[in-house]
């Protein structure tokens, strides 16, 4: 319940100051993490970091793989027929 209420207080705490900050200040947030996420240099380190992470993934998985469930075993095989099949969406890849 304590995390709950502390929660709750700073999502209220949040939304007082983003309403006394205004619109004008929301959008020139926004603008500046749009600006962030389109830099070929941050979209290449995100795409890395994901490639890296499927990677372990993949090896925890083959691994470990035969000793989770079922259904679990199952999810994780069609994900990855499903990221086989998949073009990247980012435009990155060949860089």
């Amino acid at each position: 319940m304590r995390y709950r209420l502390t929660f709750i207080t700073g999502v209220a705490v949040g939304y007082v100051l983003g309403a006394r900050a205004g619109r004008e200040r929301y959008e020139q947030l926004r603008k500046s993490a749009q600006r962030v996420a389109q830099n070929p240099a941050v979209r290449n380190t995100v795409e890395a970091a994901a490639l890296t992470g499927r990677k372990a993934a993949t090896r925890a998985f083959d691994k470990v793989g035969d000793r989770m469930p079922g259904p679990v075993a199952d999810r994780v095989r069609s994900r990855r027929e499903e990221r086989a099949m998949e073009d990247d969406d980012w435009g990155t890849s060949n860089t």
